[in-house]
């Protein structure tokens, strides 16, 4: 029986959707294969921001004016995929990333369960991390959107595995449990804590060394106190790659300071894990492989479009009690749909999951982890050469020794230490609303450093040179003094 005023949300005209769509595509390819000739950023303009504070329309608008203001907002990008943006931590995506990313659409499969074609694809990006960081054959992982949410799920299975796993119904109770890691350390472990139901308190931010490690006697000190007070230390959480400097803990040594508290290693490896892939990295990484748990993002380093994280553990068995909880909907079999146990939804909190896998596997599959890593280590000597420009300059100030891929510097100026910052804090944007490049800041001993990450693969030499002309233009004039110097 035909009913006929059933309908669908399928195009009446295929070809006209076809066309649509390879005009986006069209669109999408240009934007990226030109990403260089234009502004690193630009602010979006009064017509665009009105573009987008529209009623919610009742009837639709059709597809051709939705894919119109669409390709108005490409050049509205936040500037990631230029090869002079340097602020904070961000991948620059590879245009191959587009053709994963129509694959998944066009299956929209959800990977919390069940037996089908997307859940092999995850299952081989598991198994490859596994061995990319020597874990045991028998740990487990899980994509997620980034280490953020990476972090939680660890957390949750040190936390649950500290208290005999009676925490996931009756609470933490009474419990006083507290964690340990850097003053370096990605405020997202905080934030695992308050989460969690721990409270951000009960992470204690141990003071770092002059190398920006954290301190291992205070660390000692600090476990002894808490259980001399009574408290239960759970978790020790160690750095690769901080997010100010790319510093990287001493994370053999921690690893055997975990080990003899019999406490869990965590390892916040949101960029800096991935240099396991470059010759110039992974000796720094040295007891990696001895973390209880790793959190990290493809979507930086090896430029997976976003979003895209993972989280390693050591115990797949920890891992699933934290976490499955099947009810009788979500039962599952031997044969059929439902097969393929056990399923990503028992080691985290989402049943409802995209396929991220694809792109991931794709990026790896496509480039090699070879190439990767030598994208990993041309960043490091960039960064490296950045800080030598920076040591000849007579009128600038390396803050920081460059560790990995990031360099931190200054325009000092005249003036006392709060008119330099403020200096600092407008030199750079004004790089940023000239297009010019798109660095970020933060403070060192209470100096502000124009900070320049390099997670980038576009990037040259040649942009570094621009940068630093441009720094030094930018410092003259705005402290008066039109006379730039050259370089010693």
């Amino acid at each position: 029986m035909t009913d006929p005023h059933e309908t669908s949300l399928d195009p009446e005209d295929w070809e006209a959707f076809r066309k649509r769509a390879h005009d986006m595509l069209d669109a999408a390819l240009d934007r990226m294969q030109t990403t260089r000739d234009g502004p690193v950023w630009r602010a979006p303009d009064d017509a665009l921001k009105v573009g987008f504070q529209a009623d919610l329309p009742v009837k639709g608008r059709g597809g051709d004016a939705v894919a119109g203001q669409m390709t108005e907002l490409l050049p509205y990008g936040v500037g990631n995929t230029h090869p002079r943006f340097f602020g904070w931590v961000h991948g620059s995506g590879t245009p191959s990333q587009v053709i994963a990313e129509m694959a998944a659409v066009a299956m929209n499969a959800n990977l919390g369960g069940r037996d089908h074609g997307a859940m092999h694809v995850e299952k081989q990006v598991v198994d490859w991390v596994r061995g990319l960081f020597d874990f045991p054959a028998d740990s487990s992982g899980l994509i997620v959107s980034g280490t953020s949410v990476a972090t939680i799920i660890a957390m949750k299975a040190a936390r649950d595995r500290a208290l005999d796993f009676a925490s996931r119904t009756q609470g933490i109770g009474t419990a006083r449990l507290v964690g340990y890691t850097s003053t370096q350390t990605h405020a997202c472990v905080a934030r695992a804590f308050d989460v969690l139901g721990l409270g951000s308190d009960a992470l204690r931010k141990i003071s770092i060394t002059k190398s920006y490690q954290i301190d291992l006697d205070a660390l000692r000190e600090a476990i002894a106190a808490d259980r001399a007070a009574g408290l239960t230390p759970f978790a020790l959480i160690g750095t690769a790659g901080s997010v100010d400097l790319g510093a990287t803990d001493d994370l053999e040594t921690l690893a055997d300071i975990a080990a003899a508290e019999d406490i869990w290693f965590h390892v916040d490896g949101a960029f800096g894990a991935t240099g396991i892939l470059s010759d110039t990295v992974r000796p720094r990484l040295a007891g990696l492989s001895r973390a209880d748990s790793l959190a990290f993002d493809f979507h930086k380093w090896l430029h997976v479009t976003y979003d895209a994280g993972f989280v390693l553990l050591r115990s797949e068995d920890a891992h699933r009690r934290a976490f499955s909880d099947r009810p009788a909907y979500l039962v599952g079999a031997e044969r059929g749909l439902a097969a393929g146990n056990p399923w990503p939804v028992e080691y985290g909190p989402e049943l409802s999951r995209g396929f991220r896998a694809l792109k991931i596997w794709a990026q790896l599959a496509e480039h090699g982890t070879e190439k990767l890593g030598q994208m990993i280590s041309q960043n490091c000597a960039q960064a490296a050469y950045l800080g030598d420009l920076v040591t000849e300059a007579s009128d600038l100030e390396l803050l920081a020794p460059v560790m990995m891929n990031i360099c931190c510097f200054r325009y000092p100026g005249e003036g006392d230490l709060a008119e330099q910052n403020a200096l600092t804090d407008e030199i750079v944007i004004q790089l940023q609303l000239q297009g010019i490049a798109a660095p970020s800041t933060t403070t060192l001993d209470g100096k502000r450093a124009i900070r320049v990450n390099i997670t980038n693969h576009r990037t040259t030499r040649a942009d570094l040179d621009l940068l630093i002309r441009e720094v030094r233009r930018l410092g003259a004039e705005l402290s008066g003094n039109r006379d730039v110097p050259k370089p010693e």
